[in-house]
């Protein structure tokens, strides 16, 4: 017999399953998943509704507009200032001399009046100008340097010449009665010792373009010039009537007029005032307001641009931020056709449906309340929808569900879920909102509500992040 031949069949061990391995990867693509979805989706975050007031930006730079005159020389010669730049000269008072032959420019410059030339009074207005500069300087404006080198060596030099005047044995001796025009105020007002073509300008005039300060150029009368006969001398300011006027927008424009009087800051001091109110709109369509004061022009009578902050009154109220807001369209009925019922004793209205067999029935439906008028409500749209009949209680009289309105509000997220709640803006400038508090269907300080009303749905339960 013969032998059966054997089959040896080669041994293929289980597969080796690493349950970690799996696991791992299980909770790696887990995460990948969740990262990706996070990132995906829009992010529900919560803000806590406070207390707060807004201001606009308030702060401008105005163009003061001053009754001023320009006053010229009928000599020529060296020209000397004793009168004190911002003032106050009365009709007939010394103003300046012109020097014909220049001896006493010679005398001032060699005569010796000891160490202390200056008086105590004298060198406390010079450390005051000093001072108010370095307080107010803005090294973005360096030009304003030059104007304040040109005002101290005035201010230098005419109480210099002041001192030399009032000793009148030594102009004697140097024989300055002979040949030296001394010349007086033809008006009183506040003596400045500058120009820069602004002089004659009226609200009326007004553009853009004057408010441009890189162009603006001030010339500056300086002792010991020699002027010709018909130079500009110096000027006057004779009114204490004087305006300031700032370019805004014409909303603002209308605001400020409604007011009359408007309280201004003056940032150079922190001093206030009451401006009169008027504004001017140009060709262009560029708005001016004008400030008229009736003191304080003494002052400023050497600024030409003057900061001001408008002190508008202050809204109180709910600060939120204009991210939350949102503006959702409702259905209005009277007031008559809106009851009480269900086992909670909501608001709700009586809902005309049909049964069966085709017979109107009047069926009790809650729906929310987000404002009223005198003789309306606004009700929830989830619930009603257009053309639905509702019925006045205790009465045979309907009302088809027709009219729309608009509300602005919020999400309120107190209990969960977003719960709009409706907002009366009293301001709001380009980042947050003051709105009424402790209304009847409004917000109340501490609430909760969305930051960012766009990223959520009516009554979606919210789960923030």
């Amino acid at each position: 017999m013969a032998k059966r031949g054997n089959k040896i069949a080669p041994y293929s061990p289980p597969p080796n399953i690493n349950i970690g391995m799996l696991i791992f990867a299980a909770i790696f693509i887990y995460v990948v998943v969740c990262v990706f979805m996070y990132f995906r989706s829009d992010h529900i975050v919560g803000y806590n509704v406070t207390e707060g007031s807004l201001t606009s930006n308030s702060i401008y730079t105005g163009i003061a507009l001053r009754t001023e005159k320009i006053i010229t020389g009928s000599d020529a010669g060296y020209v000397n200032y004793f009168a004190r730049e911002g003032e106050r000269v009365a009709k007939g008072d010394l103003v300046y001399t012109v020097d014909e032959t220049g001896k006493l420019s010679d005398y001032m410059h060699t005569s010796e009046s000891g160490e202390n030339s200056l008086s105590d009074a004298d060198l406390t207005e010079l450390k005051t100008e000093i001072t108010a500069f370095t307080s107010r300087f803005d090294r973005t404006q360096f030009s304003d340097v030059y104007n304040f080198k040109y005002s101290v060596e005035g201010t230098a030099l005419k109480l210099s010449n002041y001192n030399i005047l009032e000793n009148a044995d030594a102009l004697n001796e140097a024989g300055g009665s002979s040949f030296v025009n001394y010349r007086y105020a033809p008006e009183s007002g506040i003596v400045i010792y500058s120009i820069d073509g602004y002089e004659d300008l009226t609200l009326e005039d007004m553009t853009a373009a004057l408010f441009e300060q890189k162009d603006y150029e001030k010339q500056h009368f300086m002792n010991n010039d020699l002027v010709a006969s018909g130079d500009q001398i110096y000027k006057l300011s004779t009114d204490e009537d004087w305006s300031i006027v700032i370019q805004v927008d014409e909303e603002l424009a209308e605001e400020l007029l409604e007011k009359e009087y408007v309280e201004v800051k003056f940032l150079k001091n922190q001093y206030t005032s009451w401006g009169e109110v008027d504004s001017y709109t140009n060709g262009d369509g560029d708005t001016f307001v004008s400030l008229t004061f009736t003191n304080s022009m003494i002052t400023f009578c050497t600024d030409r641009f003057i900061e001001i902050e408008l002190l508008l009154e202050d809204e109180k109220g709910l600060k939120i931020p204009n991210s939350a807001m949102v503006t959702k369209e409702f259905f209005i009925v009277p007031k008559d056709y809106v009851t009480k019922g269900g086992n909670s004793g909501s608001d709700g209205v009586l809902l005309e449906t049909y049964d069966e067999e085709g017979n109107a029935v009047t069926e009790f439906v809650p729906t929310t309340i987000y404002d009223e008028t005198e003789t309306e409500y606004y009700l929830d749209d989830s619930v009603l929808r257009a053309g639905n009949v509702i019925h006045k209680p205790d009465s045979t009289q309907k009302y088809t569900v027709s009219k729309t309105g608009s509300l602005t509000g919020v999400y309120n997220i107190n209990k969960g879920y977003a719960d709009f709640k409706q907002v009366t803006v009293l301001y709001a400038n380009d980042e947050y909102s003051i709105v009424r508090s402790n209304t009847v269907y409004g917000l109340n300080v501490y609430d909760h509500i969305v930051l960012d009303a766009s990223t959520v749905n009516d009554n979606q339960f919210i789960y923030e992040r």
